[in-house]
């Protein structure tokens, strides 16, 4: 009776483990068994990508898990794990994914501060800032042309359609010669030099000649520079850095490595 008693308690306790045992794997293919931890990985890569890990998703990356362990399980019954091509696949796999995971590592550990941001924000604030200008222009490649055009304007002649017509500019041309607003030290030389000394509303009475071409110009208006608040510019400032970092981390570890 003793016997059957005890008998009868490890049955249990071994039924009792079944449940636990399979709830750490994900299936049993071939009577191989699929541990779980398969699913978070590929879902966690699917997260790093930037999509969404839905219940329905969950279901495709579990059917996904499976087919690859049934595909799996037919190239190593067909001695493929020890091929020569295999293995150089799995160790430019195996390199690819440890460089990935230690410029992560990296990335993490040297994160950009608010402080540094904000600094750098500071600088570039302070290189833009200053006067605006607002302008439209048109190019063409001889200074005669160009002449002619200015002959035009002072009798009269609208700005807008001739830079439709002549201008050579592909960027302007099209819109009537028309310039964005920019901080006149974005252009080249001769063209900011010009720019900054005609009146508002004036056009330059002799062609300028930049690397271009020859430039006819008219300025329309002028304002102080209107530089976005920080909190805006702040995560593409911070993303520019961080590649900066990595950048000189690149070139630290290409220094200092030893090739013969």
């Amino acid at each position: 009776m003793k016997k059957q008693i005890l008998s009868a308690l490890a049955v249990a306790a071994l039924l009792a483990t079944v449940p636990a045992a399979m709830a750490q794997n994900l299936a049993i293919v071939n009577g191989k068994a699929i541990p779980k931890t398969r699913l978070d990985a590929l879902a966690k890569q699917v997260e790093r990508s930037g999509r969404p890990v839905t219940p329905e998703m969950q279901g495709q990356l579990r059917d996904e898990i499976i087919a690859r362990e049934i595909f799996m399980q037919e190239a190593q019954a067909r001695g493929l794990e020890g091929s020569d091509e295999y293995l150089s696949q799995i160790e430019l796999a195996r390199q690819t994914i440890l460089i990935r995971e230690m410029f992560s590592d990296f990335q993490k550990k040297n994160a950009v501060t608010d402080e540094e941001a904000k600094a750098e924000y500071d600088k570039l604030a302070a290189a833009n800032a200053g006067k605006e200008y607002k302008a439209h222009h048109i190019l063409v490649e001889k200074e005669a042309a160009a002449k002619a055009i200015i002959a035009q304007l002072n009798k009269g002649a609208k700005f807008e359609p001739i830079a439709k017509k002549l201008s050579k500019d592909p960027g302007s041309g099209s819109k009537g010669g028309e310039l964005d607003w920019a901080n006149p030290s974005s252009y080249v030389k001769e063209f900011t030099e010009a720019l900054i000394a005609l009146e508002k509303g004036k056009v330059t009475q002799t062609p300028v000649k930049s690397q271009f071409g020859y430039h006819v110009i008219r300025l329309d208006d002028t304002r102080e520079a209107q530089l976005p608040k920080f909190e805006e510019v702040k995560p593409q400032i911070a993303q520019q850095m961080l590649q900066q970092k990595v950048g000189k981390f690149q070139e630290d570890l290409r220094s200092k490595a030893k090739i013969e």
